[in-house]
């Protein structure tokens, strides 16, 4: 066995061994990840939450502004598949599928995730209260009740505070999660980092100040008001928190970028599946059915090359889902067809391979020849014809993200996912396989292959012949 077979074969090993485990962990975590599955809208339901903006004067161009940023937090808190729409003048439509905790991802969708800090006059008010500042002196609180907003009026919050930083100066690239150290405790905390004039004023604040409360705002609620223990000169700081759960709501508020409109939830309500489990054991039937005519008709034809590629393909399946699952990937309907489509592309090559290794080895040459010639003649046809089938994919997937249609895009992510992973195990996983059989190969044995090295010597050449 060569040098470059054994790095191969171990490489292939690894990525097989890695790949089974995400697909067969415990708990469904790996690295600190949830790397279980999750389905679209039409395969589990979910919640459709319609958020109205308080504004009364909020322009169509604040509203992009705001669908765009309800986007991003919805991708941080891992929910795929969405459906994020402007609705009339000052509305928003968002779906989200399978959300486990709906009350905790409507409070990071709706919140401005606007920061401050300010002068709460030596007292420590409790986490949770909602004040005013000088920065938003009426801040929109509004109470549901059986579906209906009502306004509370913002002079029964109490006084005014003074606001030493202001939420525009934030650093959201410094918005980071962390944990916070409190003697043999430790809890999650999120560190931020204010630039400009809030970073000076809080450095003033601070310095003057050791030894007496600041509060920490957002979005006009109370989230602590630890004690200043000494200057925070270069504007940074961390928010403690009481759960992974709180962490990653401020986390999400505060990183992708501030809402330019106060938004309510004016109604939400449940959604089922559209398709249901009837359609997702459908689709596993479908894609079993699949690999096992593909892998029947391989092992048929090419005999014990396709042997070699139906493990090769098992390979593939198991790195796809592995990826679905560590990304993670919102599967849709489309998105399993996508799937159910690469696994013929996923074999494609490997045709293109055996058949060019067949007729080299018909011409009369050894095995290890035929195969490396098979392989390099047919390396230009694999190569065009998945550039091709990725450009289309990317296409796609611009298509759905500039015009929301996203169940386009989960059909051209895993179909694209499909083409990249098959190449690698038909240039690397089938390529391996055949050259660390290829000693095992004699003339006698060229039925393996499907063919009749006798016959195939025998016959004469095709082409015009002198007589």
């Amino acid at each position: 066995m060569r040098n470059r077979e054994l790095v191969s074969l171990i490489l292939i090993a690894v990525v097989a061994a890695l790949a089974l485990w995400i697909n067969l962990v415990p708990g469904q975590t790996f690295l600190g990840r949830d790397v279980s599955f999750r389905l679209g809208l039409d395969l589990q339901g979910g919640i459709q939450v319609l958020l109205r903006s308080t504004d009364p004067e909020t322009t169509p161009d604040e509203m992009e502004t705001a669908r765009r940023v309800i986007e991003r937090r919805i991708n941080a808190l891992g929910v795929g598949e969405t459906v994020v729409q402007l609705a009339g003048n000052d509305r928003l439509i968002v779906e989200l599928p399978g959300v486990e905790n709906p009350e905790q991802a409507i409070d990071t969708l709706r919140g401005t995730g606007r920061l401050e800090f300010i002068d709460s006059q030596g007292q420590f008010l409790s986490p949770g209260t909602v004040v005013r500042t000088s920065n938003s002196p009426n801040p929109p609180q509004l109470s549901a009740t059986e579906g209906v907003t009502e306004t509370v009026d913002p002079a029964t919050l109490g006084p005014i505070y003074q606001s030493i930083t202001d939420g525009a100066d934030l650093d959201t690239g410094s918005v980071q999660p962390t944990i916070s150290q409190t003697g043999v405790a430790s809890r999650p905390a999120v560190s931020f980092t204010f630039r400009g004039e809030s970073a000076t004023r809080l450095a003033q604040f601070t310095a003057g100040n050791i030894g007496q409360p600041m509060c920490i705002v957002l979005d006009n609620r109370i989230v602590s008001c630890p004690v200043v223990d000494a200057a925070l000169t270069d504007g940074s700081g961390v928010i403690t928190t009481n759960s992974v759960e709180d962490r990653d709501a401020i986390l999400n508020q505060l990183k992708y970028g501030a809402l330019p409109v106060p938004l309510v939830v004016e109604t939400t309500r449940s959604i089922t599946a559209t398709l249901g489990q009837e359609s997702v054991q459908a689709s596993i039937v479908a894609g079993t059915v699949g690999l096992v005519v593909v892998a029947l008709f391989m092992i048929l034809f090419y005999r014990f090359p396709g042997v070699l590629a139906t493990l090769a393909l098992v390979i593939y399946t198991l790195i796809s889902f592995a990826i679905y699952r560590f990304v993670p990937i919102t599967l849709t309907l489309p998105g399993i067809a996508g799937f159910v489509l690469s696994i013929g592309l996923a074999v494609d090559a490997n045709v293109l391979i055996f058949a060019r290794l067949r007729e080299e080895y018909r011409r009369g040459r050894d095995i290890r020849s035929a195969l490396e010639l098979g392989f390099e003649e047919s390396w230009p046809a694999i190569r065009d014809s998945s550039v091709s089938t990725l450009i289309t994919c990317a296409v796609l997937f611009v298509f759905g993200s500039n015009f929301g249609v996203s169940i386009i895009q989960g059909f051209a992510l895993t179909l694209g996912l499909g083409v990249l992973i098959s190449l690698f195990t038909a240039v690397v996983v089938t390529r391996t396989f055949l050259r660390l059989a290829a000693p095992l190969f004699r003339d006698d044995r060229a039925w393996l292959f499907g063919i009749d090295r006798r016959e195939a010597l025998a016959t004469p050449p095709a082409g015009p012949r002198v007589v």
